[in-house]
């Protein structure tokens, strides 16, 4: 399936997307904060991030700006996060994440959201 790289710092939300995600058949990498992005990128880019805003030191809309100004920077960034408020999902979308989805996931819905964004990066029907 796809490589997927999570940043999130909630050990038992990655824990949790991990599984999700493995379950389906995808490589999961996790990492807590930014620190080591850039090393991922140059060393084997994923497919898919999936990026929570709301990081210790540089947060979500910065680490999306470190991946977009990389020369892998193409990959599709869905926004992982607890901002549910109006304007929230606009902001992140106007930021230049390709999706959105707010935490806690629905673990019913959440394999069908990133098997869409898989298809769409890969050009195939989910």
């Amino acid at each position: 399936m796809a490589r997927i790289l999570v940043v999130e710092d909630s050990p038992d939300n990655m824990k949790l997307f991990r599984a999700v995600l493995t379950i389906q058949g995808h490589a999961v990498t996790g990492l807590p904060s930014g620190e080591g992005l850039e090393q991922i990128l140059a060393s084997e880019p994923p497919d898919l991030v999936l990026m929570d805003i709301q990081l210790p030191g540089s947060d979500g809309f910065a680490l999306l700006q470190v991946i977009r100004n990389h020369p892998a920077g193409q990959i599709p960034v869905i926004a992982l996060t607890a901002h549910a408020m109006d304007g929230d999902r606009e902001r992140a979308l106007g930021a230049g994440f390709d999706d959105y989805i707010t935490k806690p996931i629905n673990v019913r819905e959440f394999p069908g959201q990133i098997e869409r964004a898989v298809a769409r990066t890969s050009g195939a029907q989910p």
